[in-house]
Order: structure tokens, then C-alpha cells, then sequence
């Protein structure tokens, strides 16, 4: 008979077998106590294993050498090169466009999503749009990113069974007409497909539901740089339309990178959005 091993036992044989990787310790000195990306290479030149950021490289790169949780990316790691950042926006900005651009082997893998779309609000009906055919940075009334339209209607499904919204009314499924949906027989929708309550009401609940999601057109007119400091190092971000166009160490290094296309970009929305909005970053117009 087979006997299947318990969790327990796979982690205490992980724990068994797991070696500090001392070879790795001849690149951890130049580490510094500072913010930016690391990347754990094997002996390929061309294919990290893994990219990392982090307000502290140092006390982050050693994390990972102490847990058997790792023990395989490690024992193939040969050696660790890191890349110093300004502050925390910039390694998530750097850290994205590299792992995209790369692939690491243990990463989660982000790739260019040509399928990105989102619920249009201009009736009372949301219409699912997407990125390739209007500028999400520009258009208003548009709620939350999803990464297809299954994904999309999905969410819209969640939003309706929550609030009792009408499958019908929200484009969902057929209504007959003068007849109630199925759901609202079942009290799962609040009725105003038969009149139980107004389209209004049915509407105000369907807006209060999407708030949550409303996704931010860009506020400024053109590019703007953020700027991050640290410690003997400032760097200027330069932002269009959500989308990070590079990095510059001076403003009169911005002429180059201001003219460059600017359409709406997931990650830099994500990344962006929460500091550019809230005032916690140095924003400069251009």
C-alpha cells in the first residue's frame, strides 16, 4: 500500500534538506539598506530566476536565504545583482517593467494584457469596453480593470446577486417584456423589472454599488514628474496618462521622455494612482 505523506512531514523533510546557501554570501555585501530591485540570477545571462523590490534590499534579499520555502530558487541562484531606487514608487515601477520584460522563473508571471477592459456607465445599462479601443486614461464613467470580459461579467454578476440588482436590467439575460425575471420570483432580484420598485431606486443602488470601482481619469493636462529622494540620490519620475515613461536624475533630462506616446498602462495605474492622488509624493507639471 502507498502511503501519502502529511504536509507536516513534506515541510520537515524540506526543513531537513535546506542549506544556507552559503555561495550567495559574497554578493550580500555590497547590498544596501536602501530601496530598489534586486534579481537572483542562475547561470543562464539571459533569464532571471527571480525580481524583487523593497524599501530595505538588504534586510529583503536576506529574507529570502532563511526559509527552506525558497530552497530550490536558491540553490540555482549563482549571483544577485540589485539595482538602487530613490524610494518605494520607483522599485514598483522598475520592478514591473522588468519582471514583464523578463519573465523570472519564479515569478508571477505579468505580461501585456491586450484583452483589458472595463464597465462603461453612460446609460443604465454598463457596457464592457476595452483598452484597445478607448483611452481608459481620459474616458469618464468607466468602473474597475478586469483582465477579460468573462472576468468583467463576472463582477458585474457579483455586484448584481449582492445588491439584488436585475440580471435583466444589467444586460445579463433576455427580459420579456411585461414580465418579471426569474430571480425576482425567487426575491433574489428587488423587483424593478415588475414594478416593485422604480428604475431609480434599481439605478441609485447599481451607481452606489460601482463608486468603489470608478477608475480616476488622468487629472493633469500633460506629463508630470514625481519626484522621490533619498538620501544622496533624487530621481524624477515621468508619468502620462498612468503610463511610467522613465526615470531621469534631472528636469533637464524630460524633453525626450515627455514626447514619447503615452497610453493607459495597468501596472502604472495600480502603482500610481494612491500616491499621485492622495499628495504623498512631490508631483512637478511639465
Amino acid at each position: 500500500m502507498v502511503r501519502r505523506q502529511s504536509a507536516t512531514h513534506r515541510r520537515v523533510e524540506a526543513a531537513e534538506i535546506y542549506e544556507y546557501p552559503e555561495h550567495l554570501r559574497p554578493w550580500l555585501e555590497a547590498l544596501p539598506s536602501l530601496p530598489g530591485v534586486y534579481v537572483f540570477h542562475s547561470d543562464s545571462e539571459t533569464l532571471p530566476l527571480y525580481i524583487g523590490k523593497s524599501v530595505n534590499l538588504r534586510s529583503r534579499v536576506l529574507s529570502h536565504l532563511r526559509t527552506q520555502d525558497e530552497a530550490a530558487m536558491l540553490r540555482q541562484s549563482r549571483r544577485i545583482t540589485w539595482i538602487r531606487t530613490a524610494g518605494e514608487v520607483g522599485a514598483l515601477l522598475l520592478e514591473a517593467k522588468m519582471i514583464k520584460e523578463q519573465q523570472p522563473l519564479f515569478n508571477k508571471r505579468l505580461r501585456r494584457n491586450r484583452q483589458l477592459c472595463s464597465l462603461l456607465l453612460t446609460g443604465s445599462q454598463p457596457q464592457i469596453v476595452y483598452a484597445k479601443e478607448i483611452d481608459f486614461s481620459c474616458q469618464p464613467g468607466l468602473y474597475g480593470l478586469f483582465a477579460n470580459r468573462r472576468a468583467a461579467l463576472q463582477a458585474l454578476q457579483s455586484i448584481a446577486d449582492e445588491h439584488q440588482l436585475c440580471y435583466g436590467l444589467l444586460g445579463l439575460e433576455s427580459l420579456t417584456h411585461g414580465r418579471g425575471c426569474f430571480r425576482s420570483a425567487l426575491k433574489r432580484c428587488a423587483g424593478a423589472c415588475c414594478g416593485r420598485e422604480s428604475i431609480e431606486a434599481h439605478q441609485q443602488r447599481l451607481m452606489d454599488a460601482l463608486a468603489q470601482l470608478q477608475l480616476v481619469c488622468w487629472p493633469w493636462q500633460g506629463a508630470i514628474a514625481l519626484q522621490e529622494q533619498s538620501g544622496d540620490l533624487t530621481q524624477y519620475h515621468i508619468i502620462r496618462n498612468w503610463l511610467w515613461l522613465g526615470t531621469v536624475e534631472s528636469l533637464e533630462e524630460t524633453e525626450t521622455l515627455c514626447r514619447l506616446p503615452a497610453g493607459f498602462d495597468h501596472d502604472g495605474y495600480k502603482i500610481l494612482c494612491k500616491p499621485l492622488l492622495t499628495g504623498d509624493v512631490e508631483v512637478i507639471e511639465l
